[in-house]
């Protein structure tokens, strides 16, 4: 473990480590601060499965064991950021960030195990192409695939849930069938529906909101993934599976679901 605070004016600190974790294979981490109240865990690079199931298993960690004055743990693709109080750290114990970063190390220190996954499987229906999925006949021109089997690709079995970003409830989910490699769109569209469904780095979303966004559209489902009324206000949790389920445009309207 080493730690180093470069010059300047801020309160920076850099802290590395590896660990063989109980349950988990050995992964390095790095934290570094991000601001003034905010300390960013790195424990991979690459987005998938095995680095979503460190995240999380970190991220319940230290939400478990850093105390009062950590505000929020949230977990992202490859990383947990850590958002602190610095007025509940003693000035005299030096920089703020650089006093969490000692108690990260201390707790990844003991080793971290894996998060018991919650084993569900949330069904999604998704209708595809047409005005729910504009840009599926191009998802399957650039993938060298028919419409069919860029939806049979897509649906035909469950994606691990990595996180949430964008707006409330927009779960990115994968890893998607290598065959489905696509990048954003070169020109984003200004309005992207509700509930639509893209794909893109090997990854799929569900648009909560609409919004402006990039991502290429080839779905749309007519389930709204966030209540503030339900307790969680997410239809799904990090680490849940997903799985479309393909539906007519009639399907779609029968089951279509207010949004607030």
């Amino acid at each position: 473990m080493k730690t180093v605070i470069p010059p300047g004016e801020h309160d920076y600190a850099i802290a590395e480590g590896a660990l063989a974790a109980a349950s988990l294979p050995a992964f390095d981490w790095q934290a570094e601060p991000v601001g003034e109240r905010c300390l960013l865990v790195r424990v991979g690079r690459t987005v998938g499965v095995d680095t979503s199931r460190i995240v999380h298993a970190v991220a319940a960690l230290l939400h478990e064991g850093l105390g009062a004055a950590v505000l929020d743990v949230v977990p992202a693709f490859t990383t947990v950021a850590v958002h602190f109080q610095p007025a509940a750290f003693p000035r005299r114990a030096g920089p703020a960030s650089a006093q969490v970063a000692r108690k990260v190390e201390r707790l990844l220190g003991k080793g971290v195990r894996a998060t018991a996954g919650s084993g569900r499987v949330v069904e999604v229906p998704a209708c595809y192409g047409g005005d729910h999925g504009p840009d599926l006949v191009e998802v399957a021109r650039h993938c060298k695939l028919t419409p069919q089997e860029v939806i049979a690709l897509h649906s035909g079995r469950p994606l691990t849930v990595y996180a949430f970003f964008f707006s409330p409830g927009n779960p990115f989910a994968g890893p998607l069938d290598a065959r489905l490699d696509i990048p954003r769109r070169s020109t984003p569209r200004t309005l992207v529906p509700a509930g639509s469904v893209g794909v893109a780095g090997g990854i799929t979303s569900i648009y909560q909101n609409a919004s402006p966004g990039g991502w290429n559209i080839i779905a749309r489902t007519p389930l709204n993934l966030f209540d503030l009324n339900a307790m969680p206000p997410t239809r799904m949790q990090p680490g849940d599976l997903i799985h479309f389920r393909p539906v007519s445009p009639e399907q779609f309207g029968q089951l279509l679901e207010a949004r607030p």
